[in-house]
Order: C-alpha cells, then structure tokens, then sequence
C-alpha cells in the first residue's frame, strides 16, 4: 500500500450577496482542461503560494489579531484568488476605513491581476506599494474539508464566507474558469439534481449550509459563532452507490450521505436521516 499524498493547503471564498429571492452566491465554472474538478460549479479559490506567507501580512492587513501564521497564510490566499480569479478585492486606504471603491479595484485589477496569477509580483507587493491596507477582517472562516486519504489527488481546504462589496465588478479570469453567475443555494442543488450542473459533494453540502440563511448579515452571524470543525470524508461502498460519512458535528445536518450515479453531472446526493436543504 502505498502512502497517502500529502494534501495541498487551499482556500475557497464563498461570495455573497442580498437578492431578490434571498441570499445569493457567486460561482464560477472551472475549465474543462483544467486538472482538478474540470467543469464543476465551485466556489472561487486555489491552492496557497509560498508568496501568501508573506511575513508583512502583520503590517498590511486589518483582522490579524489572535491569527497564526499558517491561518493567516490560508486568509491571505483567500484574499489573492478573490482578486485574481473574480475581481474582488479586500482593501481598505486606512486601517477600520470603508473598503475601496469599485472603480480603483478595476483599475487595479488592469495592472496587477494577471501579474499576480503569473507570479510576477506578490499580492502583498500590490498592497504595500498601492498604500493600502488589506481588509482580511472581512472573510469570516466557515468550514474545513480535508481530501480523504485514498484520494489521488488530497486538498486541506478552508472555506470563507465573505459579503462581496456591492460597488465591485465580479467576474470569471476566462483561464481557469470560463464563466460565472450568481445563483441562490437552492438553484445551484436543484440544477446539480436536475444534471444541468457539476457541483462535489464539498461544494453542495457548503451551499446547503450557507442556504439556511436568508441574508448575507444572518449567514455571517452565524459562520462567527459556530465552531470549525474539520471534515475528513470517510468512504464505503453501498448497495446503489457509495456511502461517505462526515462528523455530525460539523454543522451539515446529517452523519452520513449516499452518493449515487454516474460522475459529473449525474451524481446524486441524498443526506441519511436528515432533509434536503428546505
């Protein structure tokens, strides 16, 4: 037996806004070429760079205070692909101020967002040389997935749950994802059940549980007073499918799920002993 793949630290950000029909998310489609989740309809994020544990993150950035260094390393890359992969960016001119304006994020989404992506400058640079100060104090940590170990390819991801400034232009980066939409949680599942989409088990579960709120107000409320509790999916097989189970503790509103179908699209997920989201 040959040891399991040390998994690859990441973060997601899950974008939220106030809808007409309640709480809204923005997602993103992931590239068909891409090697990981190609096609799915995930929550914008990646895997962290050396670049994120940037040790002037202590001086940059707003919401540090009772943070370790690898917590601020995965927030930071949080922060990076929000702004590399949607155009949103986390920023503030001075510390506890209002976030910057739509218009200068534009702006400075022109100069620095592919350059980033590409390495030629770090996230932390951009700050500091644009006199900013980052506003990290704004993603509140909302889950914690880690890749079961049997898995070929194993991600330690942190998800974050963040209100998206209302003045900010989002949108796909056209490489790794090729589109974009804001969806309720409810459209997203019904469209995952109905095989118009590809959504993993991680990404609809989240939906699911950030669904039970109305607002972006009442979603955020309840992600800072609910403990992170790490979810390391155990796999067996079943009768019609495989049977994954995760701790009840976590917040999902069951124990053990039954995934049925094909891959992709055709997958289906029905939660044992608790109901789908209402």
């Amino acid at each position: 037996m040959t040891d399991p793949v040390t998994p690859r630290v990441a973060a997601t950000l899950i974008l939220a806004r106030d809808g007409a029909d309640g709480l809204e998310l923005f997602m993103v489609v992931r590239h068909h070429e891409i090697e990981f989740a190609s096609g799915a309809l995930v929550f914008p994020g990646g895997s962290a760079d050396p670049a994120d544990a940037d040790p002037r993150w202590r001086q940059l950035t707003d919401g540090t205070e009772g943070i370790g260094d690898e917590m601020l390393t995965v927030i930071a890359a949080a922060a990076r692909e929000a702004f590399e992969e949607c155009g949103v960016l986390y920023a503030r001119t001075a510390s506890g101020g209002p976030l910057i304006g739509g218009a200068r994020v534009a702006a400075l989404g022109a100069t620095y967002r592919q350059a980033i992506e590409a390495g030629e400058i770090a996230f932390a640079e951009m700050i500091a040389q644009e006199n900013l100060v980052a506003a990290f104090d704004q993603l509140v940590h909302f889950a914690h997935w880690i890749t079961p170990p049997h898995m070929p390819k194993r991600f330690d991801t942190h998800f974050f749950l963040a209100a998206a400034p209302p003045d900010h232009i989002l949108s796909h980066d056209g490489r790794e994802s090729v589109d974009s939409i804001w969806v309720t949680p409810r459209d997203a599942c019904v469209d995952a059940d109905a095989g118009r989409r590809t959504v993993l088990f991680p990404t609809r579960l989240n939906l699911e549980k950030v669904g039970r709120h109305r607002t972006v107000a009442e979603a955020l409320a309840a992600a800072r007073a609910a403990p992170i509790v790490t979810v390391r999916p155990e796999s067996s097989a079943a009768e019609n499918g495989r049977l994954l189970r995760i701790p009840i503790e976590a917040g999902y509103g069951a124990a053990e799920f039954l995934v049925t179908g094909g891959a992709g699209k055709n997958v289906r997920i029905q939660p044992l002993g608790a109901s789908k989201l209402s």
